[in-house]
């Protein structure tokens, strides 16, 4: 399947991307690139290769999910340059 440059243009307009001529040809070859190579991916006989969902065997190495001591949120703000009543102050961010 080859990419027309009326296609790549279509999908820019979509994405409200706005290209400059050689960026459309430049995408139209590489995204032809890419198709090609999907192309020659699908010839692959997978008729005997058991599905995966990643390359290596993976396993939980995660800790069981259990409930202990929390911090205080006096020693919890404590850790932080400026606190007021519970509360970290921060500088203000947004413009009023």
């Amino acid at each position: 399947m080859k990419l027309s440059k009326s296609e790549v243009e279509h999908v820019a307009w979509l994405a409200r991307l706005e290209l400059t001529e050689d960026e459309k040809d430049s995408l139209t070859a590489h995204l032809n690139r890419i198709m090609e190579n999907f192309e020659a991916l699908q010839r692959l006989d997978t008729e005997n290769v058991e599905p995966t969902s990643h390359s290596m065997p993976v396993q939980n190495v995660f800790r069981e999910d259990v409930a202990g001591t929390c911090l205080s949120v006096e020693a919890a703000v404590s850790n932080g340059p400026d606190s007021r009543d519970g509360y970290f102050i921060v500088p203000q961010v947004v413009e009023m």
